[in-house]
């Protein structure tokens, strides 16, 4: 994920899936914390203003687990506004039954033991898969066990650990590069296969999104894979996909917002950093809007245009009030709203540059405006924990807005927008250093942008726009080749 940006592009989420299989999410947020997080006394949450009793998520979330081991899994509805967008009775089910199925084929149990010994074997007869993953440099730290009773982490000890790094479009197991070569037999079941879906994927490893070549991929025990990309709206392009994924999600728009709940609970220290921000900052507002800020530039910024941008939009939209220069003119109000602002950015100028504004002059509404940023990181600085970890915490931050404004191509933004339910406002990218017009436009959905989509139809094969296909999968707002469910 990225702020400017905290997820490299270089590297990918790693994957397995399995009769066991892994996921290698390498490095997807990697972070730790040395800061501890307050533990909240049950049912009491001081400065929260919402009290949401559904601890669930509608069905979402499994009971069961030790409360105090991951206190942000059932504390997140309590900062938060309840989702108007309710899970389906079928995804509920068939999260319940894949819980019961990881648990009996996880890490250390007999089913993994028999996969883990044909792993190496050249054909064997598939069986189910569970979604074990590369837990990287920190993947641990960041993120609490989604699955009661059984980890999702990758064993230390799996025999293809050491040579993930070196997968890429010519291991001689990699389907795209299989299918290139036609070395592919279709009568025979091999044991694993690495899919290489990262963002340079070529027209070969495309071929995953055709419905023949699933047929094969499916009976696959082992299955590597290592992406960045977030592929789910080219799935609902493959006939026999379409249907299952109706069913789980009747509300096309919501995968991610009820996966992203499902799976990403931030580990206590994780979870301490958003706590203690949000009641000291944020949680006695009235409204509370936040502005996530990804420039694309080689020069740290801050950048005039980019500001001018950030006011164009928050004032044209009504998120933010203008500001009376003439300060005799400022309007008295008895009660005023107070509106708490957090942005998130690398740079510490844009949130310096609102603040002084709304401090220097009165507002034309009368409403009070605070500022906030977390963190001012200045660069990059990936391998370190808890660089990583205030970059979750800002994105859970985010998440918890009642109004949001993200930067185009940003997947910090569109992780933010997914887990809180929100169609951000979207900051389009500027060129050649000049502040768009317009400043910026509502998203159709909460749904994240597929940046690197196929383009072809597998059946006749040739090129075509997959953005026209169906009404529920069209190009994205701020990537026009991308692809989004709405």
């Amino acid at each position: 994920m990225d702020q400017n940006s905290y997820r490299r592009r270089s590297s990918p989420i790693r994957t397995t899936t399995g009769g066991s299989k892994s996921v290698n999410f390498s490095e997807l947020l990697p972070m730790k914390y040395l800061s501890s997080a307050r533990v909240l006394d049950a049912g009491v949450f001081p400065n929260v203003t919402n009290i949401n009793s559904d601890k669930l998520l509608g069905g979402l979330l499994a009971s069961g687990f030790d409360e105090d081991s991951c206190l942000s899994r059932y504390q997140s509805v309590h900062y938060r506004k309840p989702s108007p967008y309710k899970p389906s009775s079928y995804l509920i089910s068939k999260l319940r039954n894949y819980e019961k199925l990881h648990k009996r084929c996880g890490p250390g149990t007999e089913s993994y033991k028999k996969a883990l010994k044909q792993l190496d074997q050249e054909h064997i007869d598939g069986d189910d898969r569970v979604l074990l993953v590369d837990r990287g440099k920190d993947m641990d730290d960041l993120f609490c066990e989604p699955f009661l009773g059984m980890s999702w982490l990758l064993p230390l000890d799996f025999p293809m650990t050491d040579q993930f790094d070196g997968l890429n479009q010519e291991s001689s197991r990699c389907y795209g590069y299989m299918v290139k070569n036609q070395v592919i037999d279709t009568d025979k079941t091999l044991s694993h296969l690495y899919l290489h879906l990262v963002h340079d994927y070529g027209d070969h490893d495309k071929m995953f999104f055709c419905e023949g070549d699933q047929t094969f991929i499916g009976k696959v025990p082992w299955l590597i894979v290592k992406t960045d990309n977030y592929f789910v709206p080219s799935l609902w392009l493959i006939p026999g996909f379409d249907d299952e994924l109706n069913k789980l999600f009747p509300q096309k728009a919501t995968v991610f917002h009820h996966l992203g709940r499902y799976l990403f609970h931030p580990t206590n220290q994780v979870w301490g950093l958003v706590t203690r921000y949000y009641e000291a900052y944020l949680s006695h507002a009235d409204e509370k809007i936040g502005i996530q800020v990804r420039v694309f530039d080689e020069d740290p910024g801050p950048f005039q245009h980019v500001m001018d941008q950030i006011s164009s939009c928050t004032q044209k939209e009504k998120l933010l009030p203008e500001v009376d220069t003439l300060v005799e003119r400022s309007r008295h109000v008895n009660t005023p709203k107070h509106k708490a602002v957090l942005v998130t950015s690398l740079s510490a100028g844009y949130a310096e540059n609102l603040k002084s504004m709304y401090w220097e002059y009165p507002t034309s509404t009368g409403e009070i405006i605070g500022v906030h940023q977390p963190s001012q990181e200045g660069y990059q600085q990936t391998e370190k924990k808890m660089h990583n970890g205030k970059a979750l915490a800002e994105m859970y931050l985010l998440s918890l807005t009642d109004n949001l404004v993200t930067s185009a191509w940003s997947t910090f933004g569109y992780v933010a927008q997914g887990l809180g339910g929100l169609k951000p406002w979207i900051l389009y990218r500027p060129e050649n250093r000049t502040t768009p017009d317009p400043s910026c436009g509502r998203a159709m959905s909460m749904e994240p942008c597929f940046h690197s989509p196929p383009f072809y139809d597998c059946k006749a094969k040739t090129g075509i726009d997959t953005g026209t296909l169906v009404p529920h999968v069209r190009h994205c707002e701020d990537i026009s080749w991308g692809l989004k469910l709405v």
